[in-house]
């Protein structure tokens, strides 16, 4: 079957001139990519690609991690991101030098990867299991598409070509790892990137065959482990509550099924993300029913019992993943910022496959909640989990041994603009409410729409045709979010119209002509939110959002510590503008001093109180303190 026409637009197609996003993405481009450069440089990962042989004692393996590839990888792919917007000299003269790194590094056959040419020599594909050589090898090919796309060099390019037809020949039919997969996905998802860009259909297949290896019997890492050995490298490494060879282990690594039979989404949440978005790529490119059952399957074990409300993901700090059905603890939570980028990652492919708003509904809501909250206000500190409540220790820290997420933030916020619109044969579908422009080919000619916005503060959005030389005629989509409580309302030229829902889009088709506008007024009330009653964590208590923006109460702003706090059922919701977002005041109560003793049976006296919420996204930068996104609620 053809793939479907839909497509997401280029970021050189796509201008963000945003109230909210712009400065966002101004503290990544000037303070969060340079600062992540220089921890690169002091944590000697770039010295690393020089090759200087190292010894693999232990402390050499604590010393050079083998995923430091990766974390490179994506600092030029987020670098090369902000190249696509225009010009930088400096930057891009910083990204050269990483690339003639890499070339430095790679191999005569193209085999490239720091640790096992300098630390393990010789040892290259035999831990696949634990030792990320694929999964680095995925993001250095994510590296150089987007490198390439923006810049039109091909050296990076170049690069990966030559390490991806090695990996074809290793693990194709008679290849030293036929019948191999990587333990922690990535790579999949990567080659179809590369395929799209170069046209060469054997990295597609490439892609689907890791696919369709994982999880087959017999399981390769136990064939892996048996030829190589010994343990793999986390082994006696890390406290884990499993080894790669039972079945927590499989389902850890989800290679404990083929992928077109599982149904529930299990173990590591980052790598469940990579695999789930690379099998949504395959289905579309491939027109796959089976992967696209399987993706839909899992889909909605995902957000009907494992989903925190502010699109975290991954409950279980002992193995970064998921734990069971409705476990979703707010103090001990894991929700890793590398885990809700790779659900943008998913949902995104997953809209393009369907042409379903609920996805974007979902990707919006982890990209205001559960990635922003992810770097502090400054672009320079970072959590590598996200909590949905603190006893007032938890803070971001300023990197990580482990430095995946901050790298992986950055590369998200500087392509914001390929998850805004997408454009198929009938015209322009919007997912994201952000001021800027989009330009995209309709109908034989070049058209352009200017959106206008204080999206997420606002309701009322516009958007201009600004370009286009003749009418044409055209089906317009704008994503209804889940969220909006009431009808939404749209005009054409002042006028209001009814129009058509599918899937939750507006369709506005009709015959457009330069300088048409279009009106769309969303209704944004504050609202409590409450629970499935499964989830005890929340039991009693309630959230506060507004739009797609999911607030928490901190004790700075309040009367007293967020446990003692209680919400009013039926009270008013308030909402202001301070500091550059929404606060919702809310009526409460706040209880009395704690008791005498550890328990006592004379009941708290409540008082009055109004209480203040900041977004969940700006907690942690104003000092230590109690914070909770669920609050008990005043019957």
């Amino acid at each position: 079957m053809p793939a479907p026409q839909r497509t997401s637009l280029p970021i050189a197609d796509v201008q963000i001139a945003d109230g909210f996003w712009s400065p966002r993405r101004e503290t990544v481009r000037t303070r969060t990519i340079p600062h992540q450069e220089t921890r690169l440089r002091e944590g000697g990962m770039f010295d690393a690609l020089l090759l200087t042989p190292r010894s693999h004692d232990d402390d050499d393996r604590e010393r050079f991690p083998i995923f430091w590839d990766s974390d490179v990888a994506k600092w030029i792919e987020a670098a090369s991101n902000v190249l696509a917007t225009g010009e930088n000299p400096e930057l891009d003269a910083a990204v050269d030098k990483a690339i003639d790194l890499l070339a430095g590094a790679q191999q005569e056959d193209g085999y490239l990867n720091n640790y096992f040419t300098a630390v393990k020599p010789g040892k290259r594909f035999t831990d696949l299991s634990d030792a990320h050589e694929l999964y680095c090898a995925g993001h250095l090919i994510e590296a150089g598409v987007a490198h390439y796309e923006a810049t039109g060099k091909t050296g990076l390019l170049d690069i990966v070509r030559r390490y991806a037809d090695l990996i074809d020949r290793e693990f194709g039919p008679g290849g030293s790892c036929e019948g191999g997969y990587d333990g922690h996905q990535e790579i999949e998802l990567a080659l179809v990137k590369l395929y799209r860009a170069t046209g060469e259909r054997r990295y597609l297949d490439l892609s689907l065959r890791f696919i369709d290896n994982r999880g087959t019997r017999p399981f390769y890492f136990d064939v892996e482990g048996e030829r190589r050995g010994h343990a793999g490298y986390f082994a006696g490494r890390e406290a884990r509550p499993f080894t790669p060879r039972d079945q927590r282990g499989r389902e850890y690594a989800q290679s404990h099924a083929p992928v077109r039979e599982q149904d529930t989404v299990v173990g590591h949440s980052v790598r469940a993300m990579y695999q789930y978005a690379a099998m949504a790529d395959l289905a579309l490119e491939l027109g796959d029913d089976g992967l696209r059952d399987a993706c839909e399957r899992l889909w909605d074990d995902l957000v009907s019992t494992k989903l925190y409300v502010t699109g975290g993901i991954g409950s279980d700090p002992s193995i970064e993943g998921f734990g069971k059905a409705y476990d979703l603890p707010d103090f001990t939570g894991y929700a890793e910022t590398c885990a809700a980028i790779g659900l943008v990652l998913w949902a995104h492919r997953m809209m393009i496959l369907t042409g379903d708003a609920k996805y974007v509904d979902v990707l919006e809501r982890a990209l205001y909640n559960g990635v922003l909250s992810g770097a502090s206000a400054d672009g320079t500190k970072y959590f590598y989990g996200n909590p949905l409540a603190s006893d007032g220790t938890v803070e971001r820290s300023d990197w990580f041994d482990c430095a995946c997420c901050p790298p992986n933030l950055a590369r998200l916020l500087t392509s914001l603009e390929q998850y805004a619109y997408v454009a198929d044969a009938d015209g322009l579908w919007v997912n994201l409410y952000v001021t800027g422009s989009a330009r995209f080919a309709h109908g034989g000619q070049r058209v352009t729409v200017a959106q206008e916005s204080d999206y997420p503060w606002d309701g009322a959005i516009a958007f201009t045709i600004t370009e286009a030389e003749a009418p044409l005629p055209m089906t317009f989509r704008l994503r209804l979010p889940e969220w909006a409580t009431g009808a939404a309302t749209v005009s054409v030229n002042g006028t209001v119209l009814p129009y058509t829902t599918d899937k939750g889009y507006a369709v506005l088709d009709r015959t457009w002509a330069l300088g048409d506008r279009v009106e769309l007024t969303l209704p944004m009330a504050p609202a409590l939110v409450r629970a499935d009653p499964r989830v005890t964590s929340a039991a009693g208590k309630v959230a506060i959002q507004r739009g797609p923006v999911v607030h928490c109460v901190e004790e700075v702003d309040n009367a007293a510590p967020v446990p003692r706090l209680l919400v009013s059922r039926g009270g008013e919701l308030r909402t202001e503008h301070a500091d550059g977002h929404d606060v919702i005041v809310a009526a409460g109560l706040v209880d009395g001093p704690a008791p005498e003793g550890l328990y006592a049976t004379a009941p708290l006296q409540a008082q009055p109180t109004e209480i203040r919420t900041v977004p969940y996204y700006a907690w942690a930068n104003r000092g230590k303190g109690t914070m909770a996104v669920w609050v008990r609620e005043a019957l």
